[in-house]
């Protein structure tokens, strides 16, 4: 008989310890999506060349050198000299030096140090000694995807491919590197990232709470993978007569020439890029946890660029997904009250259950590889 896999313990949704761990470990630790490339660096109209970011819990600059265009490159947000951030969370600059507002160490975007106020004629400084800290960063399909906990060129920074998998080889059809962003909602979610990765993972609940979803697509379609890679995820498929999900089930963007044309594909990149790739839109939520119970969710339509090269209206499939992302909000800040309650037992995972299974042992294995350990509740 298979071993029924269960929740785990309420703890692991609602402590700040774990959190900070998580944070640490699977976000710091791992290859966390910080957005589109467009979004990091607008362009002309916008210049930027320096954003400052958290990856987990470690803070970032990224950087894109004008005269190396399309090259993105990621550093300690820590100047060499007191530790003092360079730019404030999410504070950008366009400027071609990245120079420290506490004492004026001024460094170039290659992080070399190029400026140290006073240690001009100190015996035995070396300027090539205090660069910036380098940290690994990759950009794929238009995303930028940062690891934190290591200095680049350490054997400790996990493979970017291996994480990758075959992720890659189920969003190939949908060009996803070509698109444009259409639209964008961003929310603020009373709940634990988990919660939404897991209601994310399965559509056992969607004859109770989506009745919209069930219109145009079977809550029982579909199968979930087993592939290589630190993701989880599956397919559904569209009722005959639907061609997209949109309330109407009408198309809602211009069709994706390489898509299937009658599956949606649901995949989540751990820990924080949810990818649901449709006929016709890609929409992707982008998780960022603000504390044990609340995560900031932003969630994009990335669709096909028109003639000019902007993005097409999207509507309908905004209207449809705001919908429905919102009675999965409400769902999962449910499930947070719920598990915050004193008599809450980790409860066993129904067989269409299964990514969310794979998902929290996944989850799991990562705790105990990282010497995280849980109460067992039985």
């Amino acid at each position: 008989m298979t071993k029924t896999v269960q929740m785990m313990p309420a703890v692991a949704y609602t402590s700040p310890e774990v959190l900070d761990w998580e944070r640490r470990h699977l976000y710091a630790g791992s290859w966390t999506c910080l957005g589109r490339v467009e979004d990091l660096f607008p362009g002309a109209e916008r210049p930027v060349r320096q954003r400052a970011v958290v990856v987990g819990d470690v803070p970032a600059l990224v950087v894109q050198d004008a005269g190396e265009p399309g090259t993105v490159r990621m550093f300690a947000n820590t100047c060499r000299h007191r530790g003092h951030e360079l730019l404030p969370d999410g504070g950008t600059s366009d400027r071609r030096k990245v120079t420290c507002p506490y004492h004026g160490w001024t460094y170039d975007l290659g992080g070399r140090l190029v400026g140290a106020p006073g240690f001009r004629d100190v015996d035995g400084f070396d300027a090539g000694d205090h660069g910036l800290v380098e940290l690994p960063v990759r950009v794929w399909q238009g995303w930028v995807f940062g690891h934190a906990l290591h200095a680049a060129g350490s054997p400790e920074v996990p493979s970017f491919d291996e994480h990758l998998g075959a992720f890659e080889s189920v969003l190939a059809p949908y060009g996803v590197g070509t698109l444009v962003v259409g639209d964008r909602h961003t929310y603020v979610v009373e709940a634990n990232w988990k919660v939404i990765a897991e209601n994310y993972h399965e559509c056992y609940h969607c004859p109770l709470i989506h009745p919209e979803l069930c219109q145009v697509t079977p809550p029982t379609s579909g199968d979930n993978y087993d592939l290589p890679g630190g993701w989880v995820g599956g397919s559904m498929e569209l009722r005959d007569g639907m061609r997209t999900m949109s309330l109407t089930g009408e198309l809602a963007a211009t069709p994706l020439p390489d898509a299937p044309p009658a599956t949606v594909e649901y995949v989540h990149l751990l820990p924080n890029l949810l990818v649901s790739a449709h006929p016709d839109y890609v929409m992707t939520h982008r998780m960022v946890p603000l504390a044990p119970d609340r995560t900031w969710v932003e969630c994009s339509w990335l669709v096909l660029p028109g003639a000019d090269g902007t993005a097409p209206d999207a509507a309908a499939a905004v209207e449809f997904w705001d919908l429905t992302n919102k009675q999965d909000w409400a769902a999962c800040e449910s499930v947070q009250r719920g598990l915050a309650s004193p008599h809450f037992r980790p409860g066993p995972f129904a067989p269409n259950e299964d990514a969310v299974s794979q998902l929290v042992t996944m989850i799991e294995g990562a705790y105990r590889d990282g010497g995280l350990r849980l109460p067992v509740v039985e």
